[in-house]
């Protein structure tokens, strides 16, 4: 709901504004799930969403947001410093089709979603004895409004960025510099500048977590635990097993579970990808099923 949160807020914030007008319509560039959570808010308050997608992300997530009736537009995937990157395509789009532009990167809209409902429900749910928080940054609302919401109430919350490689955030909290290095299958997560919504975030730690590492921890989720999630849900959790052993046992360690697995099943649950990535295949995606045959022989 990390996602569908900053959605609602950034409608709520357009309304408020007058930018956003009965039957108007939302213009969003998206790696898909703040896609997915813009369309769903936008229909059930009656506006047009349009979102603007690379192509490279998965077939589910793009199918999905057809399926809820988002106007999709697929582009190439380059960096953002490119002026056809996702982003700031969608920002001309937005200014030519005379809509209003989510840009949940940088409208701070998105992290006072998570100041005002996720952080006091952290807060609330774990009574007031919350250690640390750890997630990943894709927009950064969530990591900073978190870490804005909690430190707010107790300033000795330690408040950790889980970063896939690839991404330059790891780099810019541990040594001042965005600088990036390797690459990861995850999407959605992983930065490469200071966007809006991180400015003045309250980070003390930053752990780099390697696909080779959050991907089975997806994995064990799914097998130990019975939660099918993805592959940014990875690289939390693994972030948080990080922190946990930082501080040591008797800790509250509080991430987001922020991705559901079937939206990446053509990938992360697909053996031939996941060796074309050198990642480990969970043994039961090739097991032949050991069950008796029991038809019935049927007269014609």
């Amino acid at each position: 709901s990390v996602k569908d949160r900053a959605a609602l807020f950034i409608i709520r914030d357009a309304i408020a504004r007058g930018a956003l007008k009965p039957g108007g319509t939302i213009v969003e560039g998206t790696a898909g799930n703040t896609g997915i959570g813009l369309t769903v808010v936008a229909n059930a308050m009656g506006f047009r969403s349009v979102i603007v997608i690379p192509n490279t992300q998965s077939q589910e997530k793009k199918d999905a947001l057809r399926q809820l009736g988002a106007e999709l537009v697929e582009v190439p995937a380059v960096p953002y410093k490119n002026p056809n990157n996702y982003v700031k395509y969608s920002g001309r789009l937005a200014n030519a089709m005379g809509a209003v532009w989510a840009n949940q990167f940088d409208n701070v809209a998105n992290r006072l979603a998570h100041i005002e409902t996720t952080a006091p429900e952290i807060w609330s749910q774990t009574d007031g004895k919350v250690d640390a928080f750890v997630a990943a940054v894709g927009s950064g609302g969530t990591l900073a409004g978190v870490s804005m919401g909690l430190k707010s109430r107790n300033k000795d919350i330690r408040i950790a960025l889980a970063d896939p490689m690839g991404a330059a955030l790891y780099n810019y909290y541990k040594h001042g510099e965005l600088k990036s290095e390797g690459s990861s299958i995850t999407e959605g997560i992983g930065q490469g500048r200071i966007t809006a919504n991180l400015e003045g975030a309250l980070v003390d730690e930053a752990f780099q977590i390697p696909d080779s590492e959050a991907i089975p921890v997806a994995f064990d989720l799914l097998q130990h635990e019975g939660l099918c999630m993805g592959g940014s849900t990875g690289v939390n959790v693994a972030g948080a097993i990080r922190m946990a052993r930082a501080l040591g046992p008797g800790h509250t360690i509080v991430t987001v579970l922020c991705d559901y697995g079937t939206r990446y099943a053509s990938k992360l649950f697909n053996p031939a990808f996941l060796r074309e990535k050198n990642l480990p295949v969970p043994s039961w995606l090739e097991k032949v099923p050991d069950v008796p045959q029991v038809f019935e022989e049927v007269s014609t």
